[in-house]
């Protein structure tokens, strides 16, 4: 498996430290627990992170949001690789007549911050379908405190 740190331009992957930072900090911050261990500084977490054992994923806070992190279990469940998921609408990743629940979760989510025990039914980039259960979702904030997008993490997902 090659690391993602070769996988990434030396400014690209000091953006995804940052954005890993922020996607604990702002997880820790909205639910009180911890995503992943802490310490050892951020580009220690931001390999953590990367390397859990259960899905971990983001998108921008564009008008059409971007995939903008996938940990190594969420890029195996998605079936793509790094760069394809990094050009991926977040709203590909539910079929066309799901999207609608799904943009009413993101909107409640953007009003409380953080929601959990989602279930939907997700596809992958070759069209394989499976469904995800307690998920919890949350709005992710940069180190400034600007909105930053929104995340989603679950160990739980059943192919279809």
């Amino acid at each position: 498996m090659t690391p993602l740190r070769e996988q990434l331009s030396p400014d690209l992957w000091n953006r995804w430290i940052t954005h890993s930072s922020a996607l604990l900090t702002s997880f820790q911050r909205l639910t009180g627990r911890e995503l992943a261990q802490r310490g050892g500084g951020a580009e220690a977490e931001a390999e953590r992170l990367l390397d859990l054992p259960f899905v971990v994923v983001s998108h921008g806070a564009e008008a059409d949001p971007l995939l903008n992190y996938g940990n190594r279990v969420a890029l195996a469940l998605w079936e793509m690789d790094l760069p394809t998921f990094l050009a991926t609408p977040s709203r590909l990743t539910a079929e066309a007549m799901l999207r609608e629940s799904r943009e009413r979760l993101l909107e409640e989510t953007a009003r409380k911050g953080f929601v959990s025990g989602y279930e939907g039914v997700r596809i992958s980039a070759t069209g394989r379908r499976f469904k995800i259960s307690n998920v919890t979702i949350w709005n992710v904030c940069d180190a400034d405190g600007r909105a930053a997008g929104q995340a989603a993490t679950f160990s739980r997902w059943t192919f279809l």
